[in-house]
């Protein structure tokens, strides 16, 4: 099912070639900021990988992944990947990245199961990262450090736009705000997790959500995170648990709160255990990249992936994402968008 939104009075504020040069710039610009603030090298990247290994990434666990038979293989099957979060680690481990540094790399993947509209497409492209950390790194304060280095970069990005395109105004303030989940279902309880994200973000305007996977008070989690990446039930925020989270902003067109990152410092063996176990996922432990963990060949790490066509949107005031990339729709939303100015590529 196709989700629409239809801001009244909407006008891009850009055309379709000053919104095709502006993409260009912010990726050019953003990423370059995001290397240096991280240490981070750029790494190529796989569109696939073989399934039954455990490196795919299962988001929620439900969703499935674009596969096909592979010929010269004796027809074993390959899956375009959901992310990289998995994959990422054994690169570090296989580049013999040292701590404090890491790698990214452009992300393109399928998501066939997507429910598509403003924010939702098939196609999904963005920055995933990954960097070498130690034990002692493994806590809510380094995390935070984490995400106020990215979101510097952020704000930086929205001002080189301000530059280069004046109409476009900044919006972004000059600190985000931390909140865990627990505390966002405490101060919103008559509010669904989505309707939180919303409330909260209005008010700040940049938000980090810490604990994203993790159960909070009324039994239920904020959303959905597969058990074996994120750490989300170790200490973290005014000890609740959860070293992870999603980094949202407020869209001025969509009137809505929008994710633009997810990230969170990675499962250690013990992690990866209790999560598994929780999720009745001790199957996994058989799978390859589950293996390399658990014989302490992979390096403990701190990551996530960052929207690259949700991120244009959001500097650029652009109302779909459509509007940004290349992809399906229904032929429904094309003519309703058509109706409110909104120009799908």
């Amino acid at each position: 099912m196709s989700y629409l939104i239809t801001p009244e009075n909407y006008t891009p504020l850009l055309d379709l070639q000053q919104t095709e040069l502006g993409i260009k710039q912010i990726k050019e610009f953003f990423q370059m900021n995001l290397s240096s603030e991280l240490r981070l090298r750029r790494v190529t990247a796989p569109l696939f990988v073989l399934k039954g290994m455990g490196i795919n990434d299962d988001l929620n666990g439900v969703e499935r992944p674009v596969s096909f038979p592979i010929k010269d293989l004796g027809e074993a099957q390959a899956e375009v990947v959901h992310s990289l979060a998995k994959w990422k680690r054994l690169t570090l481990a296989e580049y013999h990245i040292e701590p404090g540094y890491g790698i990214y790399t452009d992300m393109n993947a399928i998501r066939a199961d997507e429910e598509l509209g403003n924010l939702h497409s098939l196609y999904v492209d963005q920055w995933d990262w990954e960097r070498v950390i130690t034990e002692k790194d493994r806590h809510i304060e380094f995390l935070k450090e984490i995400v106020n280095r990215i979101y510097a970069a952020m704000v930086r990005t929205e001002y080189m736009v301000y530059e280069t395109y004046p109409q476009i105004r900044p919006c972004l303030p000059d600190k985000i705000h931390f909140i865990h989940a627990e505390e966002l279902r405490q101060l919103y309880p008559h509010l669904t997790p989505k309707e939180r994200e919303h409330a909260i973000t209005q008010k700040h305007k940049a938000v980090f959500i810490v604990g994203i996977g993790c159960e909070l008070g009324d039994g239920k989690k904020h959303d959905g995170r597969a058990p074996d990446y994120d750490d989300y039930t170790s200490i973290g925020l005014n000890d609740l648990p959860g070293l992870n989270g999603d980094l949202l902003v407020w869209d001025e067109p969509l009137q809505r709160s929008i994710e633009l990152s997810s990230m969170g410092i990675r499962v250690n063996k013990e992690a990866l255990l209790r999560q598994l176990e929780m999720a009745g996922e001790e199957r996994r432990l058989q799978l390859y990249f589950h293996k390399r963990l658990m014989d302490d060949t992979l390096p403990l790490s701190i990551g996530g992936g960052i929207g690259q066509s949700r991120l244009c949107m959001f500097y650029l005031r652009k109302a779909h994402i459509g509007e940004i990339q290349a992809s399906i729709w229904p032929e429904s939303m094309r003519t309703e968008c058509r109706k409110h100015n909104i120009h799908l590529i």
